[in-house]
């Protein structure tokens, strides 16, 4: 899948969120890339790019307080090579893309791994 479809894909998907979690989404860009980066991959404890889907940065909104202003927007990347590695088809990217994406926005909105867990996301 060439790059400006994937995007669109992942655009698709955004735009496919419930209204009411768009409407709580702010200052966070969604951004595709190739695969993450060396510092990337060394601040997750992951060796090989092709084993990273996706990454939240930023300051999840549970730990904004009243001094969270005039900052950067946080950031949601997913990695186009790697994301597309793990699937066998169009079908499959589409459904990791959801789930990749929908993984971010969670840590955006401030649930970790560990709860995610408990909820049966993974």
């Amino acid at each position: 899948m060439k790059h400006k479809d994937f995007e669109r894909l992942v655009a698709y998907e955004m735009d496919a969120l419930p209204e009411a979690v768009r409407r709580q989404i702010a200052n966070v860009a969604i951004l595709v890339a190739e695969l993450a980066d060396d510092e990337t991959l060394d601040l997750v404890g992951v060796d090989d790019p092709y084993d990273l889907l996706g990454f939240y940065d930023g300051v999840p909104l549970t730990a904004r307080t009243t001094h969270y202003g005039l900052v950067p927007p946080d950031t949601i990347y997913l990695y186009r090579q790697a994301i597309l590695a793990a699937c066998a088809s169009d079908a499959e990217v589409r459904a990791q893309v959801r789930a990749t994406l929908r993984h971010e926005l969670a840590h955006y909105f401030g649930i970790d791994d560990d709860r995610l867990h408990e909820l049966g996301a993974y």
